[in-house]
């Protein structure tokens, strides 16, 4: 384990205040005698206590443990024809970027090698405002509408009564939700465990909506494949480090940019016609499901790096703030429930968690652009305010005004406004997919192995509504075959039944 330090930096000549005034004393606060009380004029140390008591900010609901770094994408290829984002402008262009990497489940002091999806978020600051991509390192995810987001980050957490992991939470909602079986599958496999951030892919995850200059549109998933190789941990390993190291995946991180290794990911997207999708066999924007390969190939498009470690974590990344609604011209949102109900979470929780302003922070600010609206006030303004600016539209005086040319694409929606039950859209066959096809036999193994190990922990009948699902279908007898060693037998007469 490397031991970190502080960097050398310009020793300061004095020690000071918040409000910049010299200490004489750091020592010993200011009393009525060497026995006697403190003073209140002591302000020093009035000052060092009170913002001592308001250090913390609330913490992230999901992804609070986590590292990033800075860097910058470099367009390597044209997809001009595509979208119009001056982030993909033309080739050898680049953009400074900000990455989180992140487990999802934890809290902030927890391990990041448990098994756990992995938040990679990017942040672009392109010349016409901050582009957020906020994946994950799973191209899928447990559920496809935003309906059911709290409850399932709540069979995540903590019991409300116990305070404690509880598997009976996280398999009850797992076994009641057939859609969580394609981003579980993945999560039990080896890539539930990577080494560290380096050694992993990235994906958009969602469907989103590219448009070119002529303002035809397309749909897009975007990936980011790990220029480092795919590592995995051994679960003995990742448990073993979770106790020495916890924060190994950060080390790792940190330790290769600070040496000079910096870190890449290759740049794609997959790119769907609306005809296409009108004629594809699933819903184009179901987050549990990915699109194929063969049909839909990746197109190369430029390369991320990661070059600059954060001077200070709590102000580059503990503030550092994603919202999946900030796209640039060029890229837009898709039908997508997850995303469209991602596109208020974010940016809410944001103002709950750092204030109404957090855009002015440094880490979040479009640095590129200029901020020209009709937005004032609030807690912890930090700028000019937009001065004299009129702060009311519409206006006969020199303010902002709105670009035609940067109107949102139109889209039908022909279908009755309703609350649609997508529980039963096809759950299985992709899993089936991942099972057979992209997993060799000992992957299979470990697989079944891993669920098995975790599966055990929650109660029987839990246990076999999960392995008797007949969403498994064929699959339940191969899962079966390797739970049995430590299952019960009456888990064993449900399975054979099914």
């Amino acid at each position: 384990m490397m031991a970190m330090s502080f960097l050398p930096l310009q020793r300061p000549d004095n020690l000071t205040t918040g409000a910049g005034h010299p200490i004489g004393d750091k020592l010993n606060i200011i009393t009525a005698g060497p026995r006697g009380p403190l003073l209140v004029q002591d302000t020093p140390f009035i000052d060092e206590m009170a913002h001592f008591d308001r250090e913390r900010i609330p913490e992230r609901v999901v992804h609070a443990k986590g590292g990033g770094a800075f860097g910058y994408f470099e367009v390597t290829h044209d997809i001009s024809r595509y979208c119009k984002a001056k982030v993909f402008e033309h080739v050898g262009k680049t953009t400074p970027i900000a990455i989180r990497f992140s487990t999802v489940a934890g809290e902030s002091g927890s391990a990041d090698t448990v098994r756990d999806p992995r938040g990679f978020a990017v942040k672009f600051y392109t010349d016409e405002g901050n582009w957020d991509l906020t994946g994950n390192n799973t191209p899928i995810f447990f559920i496809r509408d935003a309906m059911l987001f709290p409850s399932f980050v709540h069979s995540q957490k903590r019991n409300p009564q116990t305070h404690l992991k509880d598997p009976d939470m996280v398999w009850d909602f797992w076994s009641l939700r057939p859609e969580c079986m394609h981003q579980v599958s993945f999560l039990f496999s080896d890539r539930g465990l990577p080494d560290g951030f380096r050694h992993m892919n990235g994906y958009g995850s969602h469907t989103f909506k590219l448009v070119n200059a002529e303002r035809q549109p397309v749909y897009c998933k975007f990936h980011y494949k790990t220029n480092q190789g795919i590592k995995n941990l051994k679960p003995e390993d990742a448990e073993r480090l979770a106790s020495t190291d916890p924060d190994y995946a950060i080390r790792d991180l940190y330790t290769s940019i600070a040496n000079g290794k910096f870190p890449s990911w290759s740049f794609y997207i997959q790119v769907m016609t609306f005809d296409q999708a009108e004629k594809f066999q699933w819903n184009p924007f179901d987050l549990t499901k990915v699109w194929s390969h063969n049909e839909y190939p990746l197109i190369p498009v430029g390369r991320l790096v990661l070059n600059r470690n954060p001077a200070n974590y709590f102000a580059e990344i503990e503030q550092l703030a994603f919202d999946p609604s900030n796209m640039p011209p060029g890229i837009e949102p898709s039908p997508d429930k997850m995303l469209q109900g991602r596109l208020f979470s974010y940016p809410d929780t944001h103002r709950h968690r750092l204030g109404t302003n957090y855009l002015q922070l440094p880490v979040n600010c479009p640095f590129r652009t200029s901020v020209s609206n009709y937005q004032r006030d609030g807690p912890m303004c930090m700028l000019d305010n937009q001065a004299g600016a009129p702060n009311y539209f519409p206006n006969s005086f020199s303010a902002p005004e709105t670009q035609r040319q940067h109107v949102e694409t139109r889209f039908k929606v022909s279908p009755d406004v309703g609350r649609y039950n997508s529980a039963d859209d096809d759950n299985v066959t992709q899993v089936r997919t991942f099972f057979t096809e992209v997993l060799n036999e000992e992957e299979r193994q470990r697989l079944c192995q891993n669920m098995a190990g975790a599966l055990k922990g929650a109660q029987v009948f839990i246990q076999k509504r999960w392995v008797s699902s007949p969403h498994f279908d064929s699959i339940t007898a191969t899962f079966a075959h390797f739970y049995f060693p430590n299952s019960s037998s009456s888990v064993k007469s449900v399975v054979w039944r099914g």
